[in-house]
């Protein structure tokens, strides 16, 4: 389903960049039929979107669940590891899921003007009935063509859209983190024997 999915990124992508190199024309009506058309193949696919729009939330907090990882084995006591690694992949997953849920919705906007306007301009009723069936035909052969190129766009472009929504929800999320460490660390340090003063002291 995915690099079915992923081919059709491809096409739609190579439709829009054909539309910005050919000579400019007067759009042509769109049809109800082709028009109801699109509208199921992109809810068909709208699960396989949302695996896209998460796929970019989710890198970052995978990068920041290795770096609390390695802090939690070279920082934090072990008696205290466990709890503190719980703690933190909480905070994660809530950054991920709320993350996940304003990329949806940002999604849902892109989809029908990217992938949806280049199938209605570009692709006939009876090829959209093609898509819809996912038979072997020869225009999934041309989406198997283009894939690599033009899923990168796509990803390039949503992602600097989320960037805006994301930094901020990201940042809290580090701060938080660095803070769930630093008590860890500290609590331990309190504990410590009274020899380990001075080297608390020298560090600064």
């Amino acid at each position: 389903m995915m690099k079915r999915l992923l081919a059709l990124t491809a096409l739609c992508f190579a439709v829009h960049a054909q539309a910005q190199t050919a000579p400019a024309a007067p759009p042509a009506p769109v049809s109800a039929a082709k028009k109801e058309l699109v509208k199921k193949l992109l809810q068909l696919q709208q699960a396989n979107f949302d695996v896209l729009s998460r796929s970019i939330v989710e890198r970052p907090a995978i990068q920041l669940m290795q770096a609390a990882g390695q802090a939690l084995q070279t920082q934090v006591p072990a008696d205290k590891r466990e709890a503190t690694g719980k703690q933190i992949e909480t905070d994660i997953k809530k950054f991920v899921d709320d993350s996940a849920a304003i990329l949806r919705e940002r999604t849902a906007k892109l989809v029908p003007a990217i992938f949806g306007s280049g199938l209605e301009e570009k692709f006939t009723e009876d090829e959209l009935k093609q898509f819809i069936a996912w038979t072997e035909s020869p225009v999934n052969k041309k989406f198997q063509q283009l894939l690599p190129d033009i899923q990168n766009a796509f990803m390039q472009k949503l992602a600097a859209e989320s960037s805006p929504l994301l930094d901020p929800k990201l940042q809290a999320l580090q701060q938080k983190i660095r803070t769930t460490l630093t008590t860890a660390i500290g609590s331990a340090s309190t504990g410590a024997a009274p020899a380990s003063s001075p080297a608390k002291a020298g560090s600064k």
